[in-house]
């Protein structure tokens, strides 16, 4: 008999890495709600899935809680269940010195990356709570920025390293309903956002260096590598980068 398809939840789901796992996970066979501020570009993400896959395009603003709630109930009303959901909306703030951040911008970056996460993973926690049969997987993206900083992040490594403490407080909090928690840590995939590091960006050291940058669909082939395992086994943390950006090592 075969295993019922499982159902996934990707924010961020209408560009870049929140794209490439999204199509990674319908490949691997799984029904994914795509979720994301424009449907034009979520409609886009979902055209390019195999045939035959099974995919949702659910419009969602996760600093809106009524938004997000919306996501999660629509999902269950389609599905009946969740499996996996993978928190990867994020944003970052302008590059200017601390002097010069506004409070706006720190805010705006706080609301996505950190307070738009909790907001998902509170509804994620209460349905895979009362589902039968109970559990899922929840997997955050941390960044290279939850371990270390670029110049001139303060906002999103911030919220990064944020994430990290949450990604550890769920993984406690679900053991006794099933539920397992991870986070993934990318460095320099090559989606838009990361165009910068071909162009050259600037070094701790002051210098602008070019940086090398890897296919983004590695990306999502270690969220499917992560999501793959049974619930009684987990992938804490996962880092996953350019082979030879400037992270390991001085200078």
């Amino acid at each position: 008999m075969d295993e019922p398809r499982k159902i996934a939840i990707v924010t961020g789901a209408g560009s870049g890495i929140g794209r490439a796992t999204a199509l990674a996970l319908l490949a691997e066979g799984y029904a994914v709600v795509l979720a994301g501020r424009k449907a034009a570009t979520l409609a886009e993400t979902l055209a390019l899935a195999p045939e035959g896959s099974e995919g949702l395009v659910c419009p969602t603003d996760v600093t809106d809680p009524a938004s997000v709630h919306a996501l999660f109930a629509t999902t269950e009303q389609t599905f009946g269940r969740l499996d996996l959901l993978f928190n990867n909306a994020g944003i970052g703030a302008p590059a200017v010195s601390l002097d010069e951040l506004t409070i706006e911008d720190w805010r705006k970056v706080v609301d996505v990356n950190l307070t738009g996460t909790f907001l998902c993973i509170r509804e994620a926690f209460a349905l895979m709570k009362r589902q039968v049969p109970k559990g899922g997987r929840i997997i955050n993206n941390g960044s290279i920025s939850a371990h270390v900083p670029r110049p001139n992040s303060s906002p999103y490594t911030s919220t990064k390293h944020a994430i990290t403490g949450l990604t550890r407080s769920v993984a406690l909090d679900g053991r006794e309903h099933h539920i397992a928690c991870g986070q993934i840590d990318i460095g320099n995939a090559d989606t838009d956002m990361a165009a910068k590091m071909k162009a050259g960006i600037r070094q701790a050291n002051g210098t602008i260096a070019v940086e090398p940058t890897m296919d983004v669909e590695v990306v999502g082939r270690a969220v499917v590598t992560m999501a793959s395992l049974p619930l009684d086994a987990n992938i804490l943390f996962m880092t996953v980068m350019a082979t030879t950006m400037p992270y390991v090592g001085r200078g």
